[in-house]
Parts: C-alpha cells; structure tokens; sequence
C-alpha cells in the first residue's frame, strides 16, 4: 500500500474510552488494526491526558515506539528512547497560586513530574479510593509536594457538583498562563462510582492539538491528513485541528458535537471498524 493514495497518512488515537474500553482493556481487533496500518506505513501517534507513567504501558502493549503526547499536549515522549522529546513546566506563578486555593478549600491535589507523582497523606475512604486509581504514587507530607518542574498540577473536589464552575475558580486564581482542562471523575473507567470533579492545571500549550502540530514540523503530515479520535472534551482541541476528527459514541456530548463524525462504543470493535473504513485495512 502506497501512503500517499490514502486521503489520510496519519491516526491519531486517544486512549481511556477510545483505544482502552471500559474495563481498562484494548480490544484484540483494535490492536490487530493498529499494527497492520503501521505495516502499511500510516503514522499512529498516542495522544493522551495521561502522564507517561500511565501511558508506558499501553504503548509497550500496543508494540509503539514512535513519540506520543502525554499530559494533554505539556509533553512529547519517544518510548524507543524512554525520554521527553519536548517537556514544558509549570511557571511558579501557575503552581503557587493553584496549591494555595486547594489548601485553602480543602482540596486534593496530585503534582506530577516528568517520570514521577506525589500525593499528600489521604485523610479517608474516598481519598484512598482516589489514589488507588492514579496508580506508581508518592505519598508525602501535603507540605511536602513538590513545586518546581511540574507538568502538571490535577485538583479534586467533592464539594463541587460539576467541572466547570471549578474550573472557574482554579482559573480565576493564577497569576500566570496556563491550559486547563476538567471533567467529572466518573467518565474514567476505574472511578464510575467517584463524585468528584476534577482540573488539570499544565504549561500553556495548544492542547492535544501539539500532536498535529508535531507531526507537520517533524514529521511532514500536515494537519488536513491526519485523522484524530477521542471521547471527551480534552480531545477538541485536535479535533478542530485534525482533517477528520472522529468521537466515541459513548463519550462525553461535547466531544460527539465538536466531532465531524460520531462512532461506536469503546466496548465495540469500532476502531477497527474505522481503520478498515478508513485505510482499507483489515484484520
């Protein structure tokens, strides 16, 4: 297969509740899709929320070794290498300001660097839950966290019942810039039962839309060549970049509107659906 004949040469794939279903799995047909449009030369670039700690995995499972943007676009990261090939930091006009009101409401908090994550002493049950699922953690003294070469601040509230007007508020307290994004725990699968309401504070950037900016300077795909697909609303940001952006049918409502076409559950064969549809691949 020639790349060039296809109207499309590169995927970019998100990965809780599009590539990872909702029991926290791939799908045997998504991986076999995955590695056949590889072999057939289209570029596939991981583009998640997740830091990459929590991303290592996936991508050894996926059999990856091109770079993948982690923490919502704060960092590009080569598994074939295991280094950061771009990492941008949260300024101390960002991280102050963002522990001081969780301290101040009384709010979790988890820091992450580059290769590592801390979390203060959880003070009961829900607490404990929370950080069983962020899994590879620090626990220190809340004092203790770190505050120099984050990548990213996450603040968690049980006293808010949606994301957004949190959202408001953590926005409303920096002093610096910085990109944001928030939603309700329960949309990640091993927190369905979680009524907390969560804001990722990271380094100014354009989002997961640095995937496409990576691949047109890096790799010279340009942005109407690329298709991109995720769930929720931390992937419209590429989606506006992207030359077919593509939701889950069971994401979050403002993915599927700012989506050009919607598509099957992640619990389905879908993606590999889309893969055949799309790159006359099959499995």
């Amino acid at each position: 297969m020639n790349r060039d004949s296809l109207p499309y040469e590169a995927l970019c794939l998100d990965l809780d509740g599009t590539v990872v279903d909702p029991d926290g799995k791939i799908r045997e047909s998504t991986r076999a899709s995955i590695a056949r449009l590889r072999e057939a030369g289209v570029r596939v670039m991981i583009t998640t929320g997740r830091s990459v700690l929590g991303t290592e995995a996936i991508v050894e499972e996926l059999d990856l070794r091109e770079p993948a943007v982690v923490f919502n676009g704060a960092g590009v990261w080569c598994p074939k290498t295991d280094r950061l090939l771009e990492e941008q930091i949260l300024s101390e006009r960002v991280v102050d300001p963002v522990m001081d009101y969780a301290d101040a409401n009384d709010h979790f908090v988890c820091v992450m660097l580059a290769g590592s994550k801390y979390v203060p002493h959880p003070k009961d049950a829900l607490d404990e839950q929370t950080i069983a699922g962020l899994g590879r953690l620090e626990v220190v003294a809340r004092e203790d966290l770190p505050r120099e070469y984050l990548m990213r601040v996450t603040v968690f509230s049980r006293s808010h019942e949606a994301s957004d007007p949190l959202h408001e508020e953590v926005l409303a307290s920096l002093k610096g810039p910085a990109y944001l994004t928030h939603f309700p725990l329960s949309i990640l699968h091993a927190y369905r039962e979680s009524p907390l309401q969560v804001v990722d504070v990271h380094p100014p950037c354009l989002g997961k839309a640095e995937a496409l900016r990576w691949l047109e300077r890096e790799e010279g795909i340009p942005a109407a060549r690329v298709v991109c697909v995720g769930d929720a609303t931390n992937d419209i940001p590429m989606f506006e970049a992207a030359g077919l952006s593509v939701a889950m049918g069971d994401g979050m409502p403002e993915a599927m509107a700012a989506a050009d076409r919607v598509i099957g559950a992640s619990d389905t064969d879908t993606i590999s659906e889309l893969i055949g549809e799309l790159f006359g691949v099959s499995v």
